[in-house]
């Protein structure tokens, strides 16, 4: 049998946040991503998020030979064989929501297929990662859970508050994810995860995407082989059905776009302690294109064939595929 290939895997990112374009698209192809969750809403609300679904639907018309709009695993595959990539639609915040509950059924039928449940900081459904104190999972946000449960949305946790993230998990009728983060052990971050959150997730069935953002990663200097050992510890840890990847790219943005991400519209700028920037990435991986790299780590850290494929995409399809088909989602 011929030794497994990057381009024998259907790859799929647990997250990416880019400006996106053909130029963007273009290098998810190259560095052979057939999926992605694709961030189109952070702080915006309601009609703002209307708006920059719109911009993906004028973008996947207007570059229908590269880019497809999925809502299913088997919509992702079927990409790989039309040599395009499939983008899921998904958010890094409830914001969009309002404080309507019903707001999750109606993004979910434009499409819609992730959403986190916090961004950085307190919101209506719960506690962030930056909280000093994280009052976890409230009332609506209970609702908020069970919603995106009946209608098949997926949950993420990236940059949720422990608390509120183990409370979600609770909550969940079916399993969660973590799209972009990795534990604590590793880098010890706030966006990162501690032991705990990371077994319950696995043990209700859910993925995290490990994650190549240099301020979790822990610097630039992180080197291929650090990263894939991490990745080769977590699945001895939690098994190989619940590793995956999400690299948090950030392509094609300029510096007013950090400050953005940093700030929203719930702090002046001039509350920074320092300007925002955006961080310098690791030599081996400064984007999608550099997907083939992560995938030789992983052979090279004694990762067997499955297993790579698991961690590369499988994972991620086996949870969409568990998480979307709903008996009321339509």
């Amino acid at each position: 049998m011929s030794p497994l290939t990057h381009d024998d895997l259907v790859v799929v990112d647990g997250l990416q946040i880019n400006n996106w374009d053909r130029k963007v698209l273009e290098e998810l192809r190259a560095g052979g991503v057939t999926g992605v969750n694709a961030t189109c809403a952070v702080w915006e609300g309601p009609a703002e998020t209307t708006r920059a679904i719109a911009d993906w639907y004028q973008l996947a018309r207007d570059n229908d030979d590269v880019v497809v709009l999925a809502e299913t695993a088997e919509q992702i595959r079927a990409a790989k064989a039309a040599g395009k990539v499939a983008v899921l639609l998904g958010f890094q915040n409830t914001s969009p929501f309002g404080d309507d509950y019903r707001l999750v059924e109606v993004f979910h039928r434009l499409g819609v297929r992730v959403a986190q449940l916090t961004y950085n900081i307190q919101n209506l459904v719960g506690g962030a990662c930056y909280d000093a104190n994280d009052s976890g999972l409230s009332a609506f946000g209970g609702f908020i859970v069970a919603e995106m449960n009946r209608v098949g949305m997926l949950i993420d946790l990236s940059h949720v508050g422990n608390r509120t993230s183990r409370d979600a998990i609770d909550a969940s009728a079916g399993p969660v994810a973590i799209t972009h983060s990795n534990p604590t052990w590793f880098f010890d971050h706030p966006r990162n995860k501690p032991d705990e959150v990371i077994r319950a997730l696995a043990d209700r069935g859910g993925v995290i995407g490990c994650c190549l953002y240099p301020n979790v990663l822990g610097g630039e200097l992180t080197t291929r082989a650090q990263f894939c050992s991490m990745i080769a510890r977590l699945v001895d840890e939690i098994g190989p059905d619940h590793v995956a990847i999400g690299s948090d790219c950030t392509r094609n943005w300029s510096q007013d776009f950090v400050a953005w991400l940093r700030n929203g519209r719930w702090r002046p700028a001039a509350a920074n302690p320092v300007e925002p920037e955006w961080p310098a990435w690791p030599q081996w991986f400064n984007g999608p294109c550099d997907f083939p790299a992560v995938t030789e780590g992983l052979l090279s850290a004694g990762l067997d064939e499955a297993t790579v494929r698991k961690v590369l995409g499988e994972n991620w399809l086996r949870l969409f595929s568990q998480v979307f088909a709903t008996k009321e989602a339509r």
